[in-house]
Formats: structure tokens, C-alpha cells, sequence
């Protein structure tokens, strides 16, 4: 499911203009990368946790090459499902 077909979905789902679902959406993608940014974990109970987690730095490999190279530690956003969403994809 792309954006287009998830603000389709809010749209039928929550009984709304497709011009409304799409800010809804926005709004919910845009607060989330901001309370991401600032550090924060957003939870939402029943569907999961979006939070960041620092990858260590690590050595890899050129594929084309062999050659080793260094590769640098960053902070990656993850998530973690929670248990009523595990049960509804079981």
C-alpha cells in the first residue's frame, strides 16, 4: 500500500474528504518525524512503538571490489509491534 492508496483508505474508513484524509495523514507523518527527531518514542497502544536506536559503526564490503571499507555509526528509526497487531497478522 502506497501513501495514495492509505489516504484512500482513511478516507472510506473514517467517512472523510480524500482532501481532509490526506492531511490527517501528513499531519500524522510530520509529527511523528518530529517527535523522532527530537529523541522521543511514540507509542501507540495496540499497533506498536516507533522509536530510535544507534547502529555502531561497522566494517563492510565492496560487492564489485572485495575491498573493506569503513562504514559509519547513525541513528535509524525502528519499530516494534505490538501484541494486538502481532494477533491480527498471525
Amino acid at each position: 500500500m502506497n501513501k495514495t492508496q492509505l489516504v484512500d483508505a482513511v478516507a472510506a474508513k473514517a467517512k472523510l474528504t480524500k482532501v481532509d484524509a490526506k492531511k490527517a495523514v501528513d499531519a500524522f507523518i510530520g509529527v511523528t518525524a518530529a517527535s523522532l527527531k527530537k529523541g522521543d518514542r511514540l507509542a501507540l497502544i495496540g499497533f506498536g512503538s516507533f522509536f530510535v536506536a544507534k547502529r555502531g559503526a561497522r566494517t563492510g564490503r565492496n560487492p564489485r571490489t572485495g575491498a573493506t571499507l569503513k562504514i559509519a555509526a547513525k541513528k535509524v528509526v525502528r519499530f516494534k509491534p505490538g501484541a494486538e497487531l502481532n494477533a491480527i497478522v498471525k
